[in-house]
Formats: C-alpha cells, structure tokens, sequence
C-alpha cells in the first residue's frame, strides 16, 4: 500500500498531475449532507466550501485549504450506494466511458461538464463495483498528502479478480500484478510502475449484503483513537484496529452505513 496519487507529502503540499488512471478524488453521496459533513469535520478536521454547483448540494473537503475530498447529497432518483466512490484520472472521460461500456460495465452518469472543474462520469465494472471518471480542467490546483485526514489508498473487494483486473487494465491502462499466498488472493493495480489501488479477492466469501465494492483509506495518526472517536460520533466498527503489512488498519462506518478503512503506518 503506498500513496496512491503521487510520492508522500508529510509535511507540505504536492502538485497535482495525475496520471491516467491514477485515483484523483473520491467522493461520498448520503442521504443526510449536513450529519454527513459534521461527521467528518469532527473526525478529520475537515472544512467545507460548496460546488461544483451542477452536482446539486455538494460540498468539497477541505484540509489546510487543499481540497481532499467531496460530499453530496443523494438524488432520490439516483441508484447508487451510500459509499464512499474512488476516482480515476482520464484525459477523454467521455473515450474511457465508451471504453467502460465495451468491456462489460456500466455508466450510470454522465459523462456531464462541471464548468471550470472539468468532466466526470460515474460507472461499475462488470462485477457492480462503482467507481468515477475524472476529467480535470486546465487549472489544476494543490494537493496534500500523507498527512491524517487525507485519502491514502482504494481496495476493490471482489470475486473473479483476474477478470475485473482485466477490465481496469483495459479502461484505464493498469498493470495488475497478483499476489496469491495460502491465505490471500490480492492484485495490485499498478501506472508507471507505481502501486495506485488493489484487488481483493474473496470469492464466495463475500458479503451478501453489500456486493463487490471499493473501500477507500483515510491516514490517521493513531487508528485505536480514532476508531474510539468513530464511535462517539455515532458510527461502528466493522473491522477492528489490527497491525497489518502496511500498517494498523481499522474498517469502520459513518451514521449512513457508507463503509471506510483507517491506516496509521507508523507508530
């Protein structure tokens, strides 16, 4: 697991240039934006600004002033989960959509502008997981990363991973590397060489419940005070604080259910 948008930045910010198919912006829809917003802003520090006006009663995530997130209001009419969504950079969001439809997915959005900030469509691969298309604008503005409360890496949880694998290689342009062990089915999907996002696969043991689905990481300082601080807010724990190969991770959820993973990598 490594930042999956560029070189870690502890202590600054960092250009953004996203490379095609590198995940650029992950975004979360709910029911309740307000309970929403105070959540996180309690959780992460967060500040919010709002727009781009064409996605209704959206807001962006601020963190030190450098946009880190967004958060929106569900269209009733819309079906899609309350989830937290990853996603990737293109240079042709309507080209990678038409990409999207011949490899066996969907598109469930757009592709639609969104003035100055550029050009997006949301769809799902073929085995339901949802995920966006991102299209940036000329004006690329500042990044921070590898500081808590900034996304720091999406995992696909899936079944069939040399399959779904293919289909990201073949829309976006990954090079998936697989990891199988005695215990663990995982492809990393990697641009330039460099790690941007995996595949777990769990075969028949996923959940019923919830599908194939992308969870994505937030950096935190300490994960054991966080998930308690998750709790407090009102939100639950999925997966307890466990020392992993890339640090200690949690998996917990916001007031709406919409599921997330903490990481701490060091301590």
């Amino acid at each position: 697991m490594t930042d999956a948008r560029g070189s870690a930045h502890r202590d600054g910010e960092a250009p953004v240039r996203y490379t095609p198919g590198t995940p650029c912006w992950v975004s979360l829809m709910v029911h309740g934006a307000d309970r929403a917003r105070s959540f996180y802003e309690a959780l992460f520090g967060w500040e919010f600004r709002p727009g781009p006006q064409q996605l209704g009663p959206y807001a962006r995530a601020l963190l030190d002033g450098c946009e880190v997130a967004g958060i929106g209001l569900l269209s009733p009419d819309l079906d899609l989960p309350v989830a937290w969504t990853p996603y990737f950079a293109s240079v042709d969001v309507d080209r990678t959509a038409e990409t999207v439809r011949a490899c066996g997915g969907t598109i469930g959005v757009g592709p639609l502008d969104l003035a100055e900030a550029g050009r997006l469509a949301i769809g799902s691969d073929p085995s339901g997981a949802v995920f966006g298309i991102w299209q940036a604008s000329a004006h690329l503005g500042r990044a921070v990363t590898g500081v808590p409360g900034v996304p720091a890496w999406n995992e696909l949880t899936t079944f069939e991973s040399e399959r779904v694998a293919k289909f990201y290689a073949t829309v976006f342009g990954h090079t998936a590397q697989p990891e199988v062990s005695a215990d663990l089915d995982h492809v990393t999907l990697s641009v330039a060489g460099r790690p941007v996002a995996g595949i777990h696969d769990v075969g028949n043991g996923l959940l019923r419940d919830r599908g194939p689905h992308w969870t994505t990481y937030f950096t935190v300082a300490d994960v054991d005070d966080t998930v308690d601080h998750v709790l407090h807010l009102g939100g639950q724990i999925l997966q307890l604080p466990h020392d992993s190969a890339h640090g200690r991770i949690a998996t917990v959820t916001d007031p709406e259910e919409a599921r997330f993973a903490l990481v701490q990598t060091s301590r």
